[in-house]
């Protein structure tokens, strides 16, 4: 009598074809998605429900492994418009990418491109299928690991190399990666803000002209200058107070950026400190906002877990009104080693930690948050105006 297979000892099963290796030794298993490779940074998780193209091109996810929390990542694909890098091609900032499902069908009429095809032409490593949830809580509770993410078709993996580059990867404490995101050379920028059934426009007759210090500055903070009425000169992170003030500016404005402030900082701070001499109007975001307090004798640590999402609550101790805000930083500026002459302005509702500081004495304000958004709530939109206002006192004497 012919007998039946045991159809359970035919099972197997499915190889991974993405790990995530931890510094400590932990291995995560999923999906491989976009390139194949792998990459080597800092794992850190993304609340945003919306903008991942903007977020993974966004030249301060420089050195990271970004692990969205929102589930449905892909559903309106990529386009050629929402990059955040100012180089479309240039690599994106971010070095890896972690979802927990597979990636959704692009559903937008504003879709060019499969969200998988897309990471691929980018040489961007990603993997789907894994817990998510799980991921954060651990980010949570230990910090934010260094990590490979690496993906191959076969699912073949020398463990022992991953986890060997994993733990010897120095992490981005006193790393300065400003280098690999900073404009070349100097250029003008005119492109104004997106409007529904328009597009992007153009700015043909400002009123005032901005220097901008590209420590990997967002497009959508350009366009939010230029629309504001402004001419913009953006520079490299290496350029002189000098060269800048040879520009003739009515205004200074302090970009985003990757890695340690304190490392940038080197050569940075000596040129912000120098520009704040000259009274110009000085406005800085981010890596910009954490320089600035560096340059007037604050201190930056690193944080446990970072802030990374469009939903963050902060308190403007001015108005007394809170702001729901973007954010993307794991560096902060510590209020209390602030000088007599700065004031703190913002705090974050989440830890408490510093959100934005003033100068008492200059027309000088950065906030850690990104007003310009992209993605995000447009609730600090003004601060851009207030940059405006202050130029056109200065200039009105």
């Amino acid at each position: 009598m012919q007998t039946q297979p045991d159809t359970a000892s035919l099972w197997t099963e499915p190889r991974a074809t993405a790990v995530l290796v931890l510094a400590d030794g932990t291995v995560l298993e999923g999906s491989g998605i976009g390139a194949a490779g792998s990459a080597v940074g800092e794992v850190c998780f993304n609340t945003a429900m919306s903008g991942y193209e903007e977020i993974l091109t966004d030249p301060s996810y420089a050195g990271q492994i970004v692990t969205f929390t929102f589930p449905h990542i892909g559903n309106v694909g990529t386009n050629e418009e929402d990059f955040e890098s100012v180089n479309k091609a240039a690599t994106p900032g971010a070095r890896g990418v972690i979802l927990n499902s597979a990636i959704t069908e692009p559903s937008n009429y504003r879709a060019t491109r499969h969200f998988d095809q897309w990471l691929k032409s980018r040489g961007l490593i990603g993997l789907a299928g894994l817990d998510t949830r799980a991921l954060t809580a651990l980010i949570r509770e230990k910090g934010m690991p260094n990590a490979v993410i690496a993906h191959a078709p076969d699912g073949k993996f020398d463990l022992d190399a991953l986890k060997k580059q994993a733990r010897e990867w120095p992490g981005l404490v006193g790393m300065d990666l400003v280098p690999m995101v900073t404009a070349g050379q100097r250029f003008s920028w005119d492109e104004t803000e997106w409007v529904w059934g328009k597009g992007y426009g153009r700015q043909e007759s400002p009123e005032f002209h901005v220097v901008a210090i590209d420590y990997g500055i967002k497009r959508n903070i350009l366009r939010l200058l230029a629309g504001a009425g402004c001419k913009v000169t953006v520079v490299p992170a290496t350029t002189s107070s000098e060269d800048i003030m040879a520009l003739k500016p009515d205004g200074i404005f302090l970009s985003n950026g990757p890695g340690d402030p304190a490392a940038t900082g080197t050569y940075a701070v000596p040129v912000i400190r120098e520009l704040i001499d000259t009274g110009t109007p000085t406005f800085g975001i981010c890596l910009g906002h954490q320089m600035l307090g560096l340059a007037l004798g604050g201190t930056t640590a690193k944080m446990h877990q970072g802030h990374h999402g469009a939903n963050h609550p902060v308190k403007n101790l001015v108005s007394g009104k809170v702001e729901i805000t973007s954010m993307n930083h794991g560096f902060a500026l510590d209020g209390a080693s602030l000088p007599a002459n700065a004031t703190e302005t913002h705090v974050s509702l989440f830890d408490g930690s510093n959100c934005g500081i003033a100068l008492k004495d200059k027309p000088v304000f950065s906030v850690q948050y990104h007003p310009e958004a992209s993605p995000g709530p447009r609730d600090s939109h003004y601060l851009f105006d207030r940059f405006v206002d202050m130029m056109r006192t200065r200039k009105t004497g």
